[in-house]
């Protein structure tokens, strides 16, 4: 017999090989956050970021819809969400993670899902996810990254387009604007999603990370730092394993096994 889901709702995890998988799961109320299920939430990114044999985490949802926000009478707002020395989704607090997510919207996705979305590195939509950043029609101010990743990722006009009204935009939009990066029909959002996120566990880890690590760096401090960053990451990357495997597969003309060392 199924399990039932909790009243609070519930954050499961399964091991994919070396992708965890990582699911909403509060079908009944539209996959609304409680407190509990933040707190979920992060030690399932703790549990990845921790774990040296899962490289990618696919982040996904049950039901008809990924989230339509927080449960608002539930929250604390001048409290940070995110329990201290956990991993935040939503990348706003320390620790932070180290490795990638791939993400799958669909149905609503409302407030705090477009901010888990953009915390990750690669989203997949449906076309007719219902996006909408809902804060000020609540006498509230988006608080989980939106103010900032819309406007990197969208420029200005866009983000503020939607932020400042709290009206709603759909998938073709969204992908528009560069806040998703495939659309695919919901019934396979989250096959593909896992698929995507199989496709990145196949390359070497320590590569992926360090890679995503100097992308990250220049969206914070800017190119300089980048660039002198490379040298001490090509000395990690050319003393591991993973490389050498890698020379090896070019020279015998075929597809490297990585092994995460």
């Amino acid at each position: 017999m199924q399990q039932q889901t909790p009243a609070e709702g519930q954050i499961t995890s399964e091991r994919d090989g070396h992708v965890l998988v990582i699911t909403i799961d509060r079908p009944a109320k539209y996959n609304g956050f409680t407190p509990e299920m933040i707190g979920q939430l992060a030690d399932a990114y703790t549990s990845f970021e921790e774990d040296s044999e899962l490289w990618c985490a696919a982040l996904v949802a049950n039901g008809h819809h990924f989230t339509a926000g927080l449960q608002l009478d539930r929250f604390d707002i001048t409290k940070p969400l995110v329990p201290p020395g956990r991993i935040d989704p939503l990348g706003l607090q320390r620790p932070r993670r180290t490795k990638p997510v791939v993400c799958g919207v669909h149905g609503i996705c409302f407030t705090i899902g477009i901010e888990l979305m953009l915390a990750t590195d690669i989203v997949i939509a449906a076309p007719d996810t219902r996006f909408a950043q809902l804060e000020v029609r609540r006498g509230l101010m988006p608080f989980g990254g939106a103010t900032t990743r819309m406007v990197e990722r969208a420029g200005w006009g866009n983000a503020m387009r939607w932020l400042l009204t709290g009206g709603e935009f759909d998938g073709n939009e969204a992908h528009r604007m560069g806040l998703v990066q495939e659309l695919v029909p919901a019934a396979i959002v989250r096959e593909r999603t896992i698929a995507l996120a199989r496709e990145v566990a196949e390359q070497a880890p320590l590569a992926v990370v360090e890679t995503r690590n100097s992308s990250l760096r220049y969206c914070e401090y800017g190119e300089a730092a980048a660039v002198a960053e490379f040298k001490p990451q090509l000395q990690r990357i050319a003393a591991s394993a993973d490389f050498a495997e890698g020379v090896r597969s070019f020279l015998e003309r075929r597809k490297a096994v990585f092994c995460g060392k």
